[in-house]
C-alpha cells in the first residue's frame, strides 16, 4: 500500500510533503481539455479524477490528483503557451477579483472523493512594466493564471479569502479531511 501523487508539479509535490508520509509521484496523461460550456468547478473536478484513474496503482494504492484553473470574468485561464498569453492574462487579472478552483481526488481501491476547492482573490492595478518584468522573469509559465501566488505575484495580491495552499495548487486543509475518510492509515499520527 502506497500513496501516489499524480503530478509532476514541484509545489503539489512539496505541499504533499506537509503530510509527512512518504510518497512517490506518478505524473497521469490525459487530455485536459475542458469543455467550455460546463461550469468549470465541474470541468477541474472532472480532470483530477480522470488523473486519478489514468495513474498506475496497485490493490491498497491511494493516489492524490489535482487540476488548478484560474477564472476571471467568467474566462477560464489555465497555463500560458508563450510570452504573449501570460502578457494577456495578467493584464486581465489587473486589478480584478478573481478565484482560483482546484478540483482533487483521493482514490483507492475503486472508492473516491472529488471537491473543487475556491478561493476568492483580488490583484491590485498593474502597469505594463510590472507585467513585462514578471513574465521575462519566466516564473508565470508553468502555472494556471500566469503567476505564482508563493513567488512574485505575492506583490500582486490585495486580498486573499479561502484556502492560501489551493492556490498554489494543493488544497491541503481539505485534501486532509478527505484522505482521513477514504485512506485513514495515511492520516494516522501525521500531524
Amino acid at each position: 500500500m502506497g500513496l501516489i501523487l499524480a503530478s509532476a508539479s514541484p509545489r503539489r509535490r512539496e505541499l504533499l510533503s506537509l503530510f509527512h508520509c512518504p510518497f512517490t509521484v506518478r505524473a497521469a496523461d490525459i487530455d485536459e481539455t475542458m469543455d467550455p460550456d460546463a461550469p468549470a468547478d465541474q470541468e477541474v473536478a472532472r480532470l483530477s479524477r480522470e488523473k486519478a484513474l489514468a495513474v498506475a496503482r496497485e490493490p491498497g494504492d491511494t493516489v492524490v490528483a489535482a487540476d488548478t484553473i484560474v477564472v476571471c470574468q467568467g474566462r477560464i485561464l489555465g497555463k500560458p503557451h508563450c510570452r504573449e498569453e501570460a502578457v494577456a492574462m495578467l493584464t486581465l487579472l489587473s486589478g480584478r477579483d478573481h478565484q482560483v478552483m482546484t478540483g482533487c481526488t483521493v482514490l483507492r481501491d475503486g472508492v473516491w472523493e472529488t471537491f473543487t476547492e475556491v478561493t476568492d482573490l483580488h490583484f491590485r492595478p498593474l502597469s505594463p512594466g510590472e507585467i513585462h518584468r514578471y513574465v521575462d522573469s519566466g516564473e508565470p509559465m508553468d502555472k494556471a493564471g500566469a503567476y505564482g501566488i508563493q513567488g512574485g505575484a505575492a506583490l500582486f495580491c490585495e486580498k486573499l479569502v479561502g484556502d492560501y495552499y489551493n492556490v498554489m495548487g494543493l488544497p491541503v486543509c481539505r485534501l486532509g479531511q478527505a484522505l482521513a475518510r477514504i485512506a485513514p492509515e495515511v492520516m494516522e499520527d501525521r500531524l
